[in-house]
Order: structure tokens, then C-alpha cells, then sequence
């Protein structure tokens, strides 16, 4: 080909991607990582090959930052309200560059707070399985995204993209869905010999599809759906997963009594270890490619999926209003505000706390 044809190609080219991008249409997710590249707007590799996860404590919420070699990538934001919250945590962690950012559906409680990673940090490619929704939430997203001229990427199932180290794998939705929570963006990093599966607020539905599909969802760790409800974490999914270590975000005493005991139950069936948002604040997750650590914010020993039986080790939750105290499953929990961790039966008796005739017989 000569010169002046190679130079009308990529002229005609550009003109597409910027016609894409006036009209606010999505591109696919190898066009978007093509045009970060040339415009330089992907990190390098510059520092000690690790993995971290930090799941941050955004209440009845989801959000988590994901840090592999230098590269970094935001999966979710939390409520609207948690804007400033995600904006300090991203600040205090010196993260000026997400060279992704995940919403992986339009509610809210995933999308709220990403306005606020936008007000302090640059994007390379932001990931939704939509482009427009009617919410306030999801449109300051979009503005936000217009500021830095990044349009919306639509990723299709099977597509994959590095991390630093890590493989990332689109294993969901796979089907359109009338469902928000069963549009959410399923995705699996693999770094070295450990795993992680993100499910965001995916249902059974999604989960059939997924599971139809026949992608490897075996994984170390599993970010447990839509906050521990029944309406997820299916016995099937589960049993294709066998993850070591679950992580269930949640808000103490949310109105949805999430996590739902159905979930917890089915999750000690599966032998998972389970950390939680609501009793242990933010959770920090590393691994070196073979072996996986957590760190907590508080509580690092809580029982945090107690069955029907207690001991010396089981952790309760009070509250300082009622002076009654819940297991952390109960659907009465107080609101944090008034609650209190009772890291024992013996200290909530001594401490004046009653048992929830509810939850605890």
C-alpha cells in the first residue's frame, strides 16, 4: 500500500472514532485500549510486581480499588454520598490515574460515588454495560466522564485486558436484561495462582446465564453479589467457583437485612471464609501471585458468619439504645450510629445487653 492510501486510512480512522465519540456511542473495549495506548493514556509498569485489593467501606454500597504494578482500576464507587469519601481515599492513596474505572451496573449504589474518583484522578477507559440511564446518579458520571472527553465503553463478554500483571476476563452479562442488577459487569482477575470474581449485583438469572457459558469462574477470593442476598450467590455459581475467601459489602443495619442468612448459610456450606464491610470496615487484600493476605480495619478476628450455636470466639453486635444484641446476620440490626461490637456472649451479659429473642434462641 502506498504511503498517501496508508495516510487516507488512518485519517478516515480517526474520523470514526471521533464521530463514535461525538455521538456518544460505545466503542469495544479493544478500540478503547487501542486509542488509551496511542494517546498515551495507559500506565507502565513501574514498581514491585504485587496485587491489592482495597474493598472500601462504603456502607449499603459497593466499591473497590484494585492496585497491580502500577496500574490501577476502580470498580464501583458506593452511594452519591460516598463521593467524598472515595475522593480522599483515592487522594491518600496517591492514586491520580485509574487506567480503568468499572461501573458494573447503573444503580446508584455502584455508580453514585465515581463522580467523585473523577473529580481527583484521570481515566484511561471507563467500563458500563450501558450508556445512558435515567438517574441523577448515572448522569454525573457521564458529565464527569464528558470533562475528561472519555466516552463509555461497552465490554462484551469474553473480552480481556492486563493489569500490570494481572489477566482480566469479561465472563458477564451475557444476555440483555430488563433486570438492572442482571446487566451488571462480571469480571475475573488472575494474577499468578490466585483469583478474584467480582459479581457486582448479579442475580440467579445472570448467574445461569454465566454458568451456560462455561467460563473457569474457579477463583481465591469472590466479591459476593448484590451484598449478600438470596436473590444471589445460587448453589450452582457457588460450586463453580469454590472460592477460599468471600467479601460481603454492606451497611450495619441496612433496611435489606443484608447479608440474607440463606447466603451466609450457603456460604458455610461452601467452607469460604467470609469478611464483611459492616463489622470490619474496610478490608485490604494482597497477593504475591501465589499466596493471598487480609488485612482489616477493625474486628480482624470477628465471627462473621456465626451459625446457630455460639462461643467464647462468636462476636455479637448491641444496641446502645435497646440494650439488646443481634448476631451480625440479623435483620434488626441498629443502625451504626447506635450499634456497638460485642466481641463476646460473656462480655454483652456482663455489659447489660439482652439477647434478640429474633435472631438468637
Amino acid at each position: 500500500m502506498s504511503i498517501y492510501l496508508k495516510r487516507l486510512a488512518i485519517f478516515f480512522m480517526l474520523i470514526f472514532i471521533i464521530i463514535m465519540s461525538i455521538s456518544g456511542c460505545a466503542t469495544t473495549l479493544d478500540t478503547a485500549i487501542s486509542s488509551a495506548r496511542q494517546q498515551g493514556n495507559l500506565s507502565t509498569f513501574d514498581g514491585e510486581s504485587k496485587l491489592t485489593v482495597y474493598f472500601i467501606d462504603v456502607g449499603q454500597a459497593d466499591s473497590a480499588l484494585v492496585l497491580c504494578d502500577d496500574k490501577a482500576m476502580l470498580i464501583d464507587g458506593g452511594n452519591s454520598a460516598d463521593s467524598d469519601l472515595i475522593y480522599s481515599f483515592l487522594k491518600n492513596h496517591e492514586v491520580e490515574y485509574l487506567d480503568y474505572i468499572v461501573a458494573t451496573h447503573a444503580h446508584e449504589d455502584h455508580v453514585g460515588g465515581l463522580a467523585g474518583a473523577l473529580n481527583y484522578a484521570k481515566v484511561g477507559i471507563a467500563l458500563c454495560p450501558v450508556t445512558e440511564h435515567e438517574s441523577k446518579a448515572f448522569n454525573n458520571f457521564i458529565k464527569y466522564l464528558d470533562k475528561q472527553n472519555v466516552s463509555i465503553t461497552v465490554p462484551n463478554h469474553g473480552d480481556t485486558f492486563l493489569l500490570g500483571g494481572a489477566d482480566v476476563k469479561i465472563v458477564g452479562p451475557i444476555k440483555p436484561s430488563n433486570e438492572t442488577n442482571n446487566t451488571s459487569i462480571v469480571l475475573k482477575i488472575t494474577y499468578g495462582e490466585t483469583s478474584f470474581l467480582f459479581t457486582g449485583d448479579a442475580e440467579r438469572n445472570e448467574e445461569q446465564d454465566i454458568l451456560e457459558e462455561g467460563y473457569d469462574l474457579s477463583s481465591t477470593v469472590l466479591k459476593v453479589g448484590h451484598h449478600g442476598s438470596n436473590t444471589a450467590t445460587s448453589y450452582p455459581f457457588l460450586r463453580e467457583i469454590l472460592p477460599k475467601y468471600s467479601v460481603i459489602s454492606c451497611g450495619t443495619g441496612n433496611s435489606y437485612g443484608h447479608p440474607h442468612e440463606n447466603t451466609l448459610s450457603r456460604l458455610r456450606d461452601a467452607d469460604t471464609i467470609v469478611y464483611r464491610t459492616d463489622i470490619q470496615g474496610t478490608i485490604i487484600c494482597t497477593s504475591d501471585g501465589k499466596t493471598i493476605s487480609f488485612v482489616t480495619e477493625r474486628n480482624a478476628n470477628a465471627q462473621t458468619n456465626p451459625t446457630e450455636s455460639y462461643n467464647d470466639d462468636s462476636i455479637f453486635i448491641g444496641n446502645i439504645n435497646s440494650h439488646k444484641f443481634h448476631r451480625p446476620g440479623c435483620s434488626g440490626l441498629p443502625s451504626e450510629k447506635n450499634s456497638i461490637i460485642l466481641e463476646s456472649w460473656e462480655i454483652a451479659i456482663n455489659e447489660g445487653y439482652e439477647p434478640c429473642g429474633k435472631c438468637i434462641q
